[in-house]
C-alpha cells in the first residue's frame, strides 16, 4: 500500500484516506453494505489489497482500495488475511466456523484449503468468548518474509501454531506463546523475529527463531 493511502475498517465497510496535492487527506467511505473484518496489502504490488468479511468471503481491490470485487471463499467468515512478501500472488486466509486456513496462489482467483490444519490435536479445545457462537477462529496469519514455507497462525482463543512446509503439516501450540492471540506478525525483512499481542492485559510475546520458541515480555510498570 502506498504511503499516500490509508485504509481502515469501520464496522460498516471501509474508510479510505488519500493525500491530495495540497497535503490534505480527504476520506471516502466504501463498502457500506459489507462487514469487513481484516485487511492486507500486497507487499509486492502496492495497488492490490485484500479484505475478509463477516460471511461474504474475500474481496480484492486492484486500484489501492478505490473499487472492490469478490475474490472467492463465498459465504465464509474470514477473520484473517495475509499476502506473501516471499512469493508473488500468494495469499492466505483464516476463517471461523470452523477455524480453517486457505491459500490462493493466483491472487485470489482460486483457493485451496490446507487440510493439515484440521489435524492439529488441540483444536477441539479452542474456544473464544469474543462473539457468538463462541467458537474459536483464526485471528492472525504471519508469513515469513524470507522463507515461503514458514507460516505462523494465532487462534482466538486457543493456540499459536506453526508450519514449515507451506501448511501441509502443523505443530501444536508453541511453548511460551500466548493462547489468546489477537495480533501476530513477522518483522518485515527478518525471518527470525515474530511478534504476538495477546488479549486484554495479556501483554506480548516475541520469537527470535521464526516462531519455534517464544518468550512472553513482562510489563514492569515503568510507564515508559
Amino acid at each position: 500500500m502506498s504511503a499516500s493511502i490509508f485504509l481502515a475498517t469501520t464496522g460498516h465497510g471501509l474508510a479510505r484516506a488519500s493525500r491530495a496535492d495540497d497535503s490534505h487527506w480527504p476520506v471516502d467511505f466504501l463498502l457500506a453494505d459489507q462487514d469487513v473484518r481484516c485487511l492486507a496489502a500486497d507487499p509486492l504490488n502496492p495497488s492490490v489489497v485484500y479484505a475478509g468479511t463477516q460471511g461474504n468471503g474475500m474481496l480484492k481491490s486492484s486500484d489501492g482500495g478505490k473499487t472492490w470485487q469478490p475474490a472467492g471463499l463465498d459465504e465464509r467468515i474470514v477473520k484473517a488475511v495475509a499476502a506473501s512478501r516471499a512469493e508473488s500472488g500468494v495469499v492466505y486466509a483464516g476463517t471461523k466456523i470452523p477455524p480453517l486456513i486457505f491459500v490462493s496462489r493466483d491472487g485470489g482467483k482460486s483457493w485451496q484449503e490446507l487440510e493439515g490444519f484440521r489435524r492439529i490435536r488441540s483444536r477441539w479445545f479452542w474456544l473464544s468468548p469474543a462473539e457468538p457462537p463462541f467458537t474459536a477462529y483464526v485471528q492472525g496469519i504471519a508469513l515469513s518474509p524470507t522463507d515461503p514455507n514458514v507460516i505462523v497462525v494465532g487462534i482466538e482463543a486457543g493456540a499459536v501454531v506453526r508450519s514449515e512446509d507451506g501448511g501441509r503439516t502443523w505443530s501444536d501450540h508453541r511453548s511460551g506463546a500466548m493462547r489468546d492471540c489477537h495480533t501476530i506478525l513477522f518483522h518485515p525483512t527478518s525471518g527470525d523475529w515474530v511478534y504476538e499481542a495477546g488479549g486484554t492485559g495479556a501483554g506480548v510475546a516475541v520469537s527470535r527463531d521464526g516462531g519455534k520458541t517464544w518468550k512472553q515480555i513482562a510489563d514492569r510498570g515503568s510507564g515508559k
